[in-house]
């Protein structure tokens, strides 16, 4: 995304603000970025943020939606064929990502994935959609090759999994001191013992 320094009122774009708004983000949290901060950050009032963004939440949306769009790139570069190892490698780039990007990764969620298990409430992101169904086509895959159990739903299974790297992640980004080794452990049992448990016989 272009930097947000100095855009003047006549230059800006969506684009422009809401990379200033993933700026403030990173450098303060998502929890106190506001219209009058990024519009500051931008030499212009809040006010006039309205032409780009049409309040705070769809600023909010527009980092997500960057956010997402990055985590994707890192998940089409995964090149595993074996399913197992797919979905394995999927959740390390997502714990990393979210350890490399604790803010942007907060504000994420707050647009969940679009899902047949949920209430459809308007916030959902097609981006974080796909990058759901990221997960869901490695498990559907290690299931059609009997590698994962085939009587559960495949979306409990998916849900299975991504419970326990998104809760692996926030556990992570709580600061515990693990050093490199420690938690690389930590990381391999869970997912271990995950898809041990999801393995057809258990």
């Amino acid at each position: 995304m272009p930097s947000s320094s100095a855009a003047g009122r006549e230059t800006l774009t969506r684009e422009i603000v809401v990379a200033a708004a993933r700026a403030q983000i990173v450098e303060k949290g998502v929890q106190e970025v506001s219209l009058r901060q990024v519009g500051a950050s931008l030499g212009v009032t809040a006010p006039a943020l309205y032409a780009y963004v049409d309040d705070k939440r769809d600023l909010l949306r527009g980092v997500a939606e960057h956010e997402f769009d990055s985590l994707l790139e890192r998940f089409d570069g995964i090149r595993e064929n074996d399913p197992i190892e797919r979905l394995r490698r999927l959740s390390r780039v997502y714990i990393e990502y979210a350890l490399e990007n604790p803010e942007l990764f907060k504000t994420m969620f707050l647009f969940p994935p679009e899902l047949d298990l949920t209430e459809i409430r308007g916030d959902e992101l097609p981006l974080a959609t796909k990058a759901f169904n990221y997960a869901a086509g490695a498990v559907l895959a290690a299931i059609e090759r009997g590698d994962l159990r085939n009587d559960l739903d495949p979306l409990v299974v998916t849900f299975t999994t991504w419970t326990a790297t998104h809760g692996l992640a926030n556990v992570l980004l709580l600061g515990f001191t693990f050093d490199d080794a420690v938690r690389e452990l930590l990381i391999d049992t869970v997912l271990d013992t995950v898809i041990a448990g999801l393995r057809p016989g258990t």
